[in-house]
């Protein structure tokens, strides 16, 4: 299993093909497991796929403190610093971001600490800014615990990080919103002016987290943008259009190289 050491914890990385480096990010639930059904096309493509598991998720190791580091301030922050360090360690320069959900946060994080590593975002299914605290909008969209999620979903979970891990920051973020709830208003706007690269931004027109508006607002602020909304679809718009997913990943790359 390919490992390495970051601030002394195991990281779970793949890599597949060649050609440029394109690095996903996986949501704030899964870890790399999500891309199963999108990484082999994108390699198809001519890409050299990274994919790994943050701090926590999947085969990664979170520590003994994981369930404070998932909620610490410093949570965003640390995702980039992992990133950043990743790479370094796998010797790869400029790269390509695909990122959902939350990780499109990590990746706008990313492109505005280190603009010269990054040759274009595309962030897929990520919010723009609450409209009201994260804390509250995680109780509103969420089952309260993890034993109340539909069983499918438990057996997910279970199988993507272990049932007591799985359980723990579900419970956290379903309760307390993870790290967001502790900043109460999400709001990513100051961020995407200071991007400096291009973006493709993929919304769902059938969000159950997030209205469609979101995707609009995220690509109003940025500098170098564009938006692209799925018909018919609900957040995971991944599973909902694999191959037009990864269809209109590579195409915007091949625009913007």
């Amino acid at each position: 299993m390919p490992i390495v050491k970051i601030d002394g914890l195991d990281t779970y990385y793949e890599i597949h093909g060649e050609g440029e480096t394109l690095v996903l990010l996986h949501n704030g639930f899964s870890c790399a497991m999500m891309w199963d059904g999108i990484h082999a096309l994108l390699v198809e493509a001519g890409f050299r796929v990274l994919m790994y598991d943050r701090r926590g998720f999947g085969r990664s190791d979170g520590g003994p403190d994981f369930a404070g580091h998932y909620v610490d301030r410093r949570f965003r922050g640390q995702n980039v610093s992992a990133l950043a360090e990743l790479t370094a360690q796998l010797g790869i320069g400029r790269f390509h971001i695909l990122g959902q959900c939350e990780g499109g946060v990590v990746g706008v994080d990313y492109a505005v600490r280190y603009p010269g590593r990054v040759k274009t975002l595309v962030a897929a299914s990520t919010l723009c800014h609450s409209l009201i605290p994260m804390e509250d909008f995680n109780r509103q969209k969420l089952p309260a615990t993890f034993e109340a999620l539909d069983p499918a979903l438990q057996q997910k979970y279970n199988r993507w990080h272990g049932a007591d891990r799985g359980r723990l920051f579900y419970d956290i973020c379903a309760q307390g919103g993870g790290c967001y709830g502790k900043t109460g208003f999400f709001d990513l706007r100051p961020a995407l002016v200071q991007v400096a690269v291009p973006v493709l931004v993929m919304y769902p027109d059938r969000g159950y987290f997030f209205d469609v508006e979101q995707g609009v607002a995220f690509y109003r602020h940025l500098t170098t943008g564009e938006l692209l909304v799925f018909p018919k679809c609900g957040h995971n718009i991944f599973e909902h259009y694999p191959q037009m997913y990864a269809r209109q990943v590579v195409d915007f790359i091949r625009r913007n190289r």
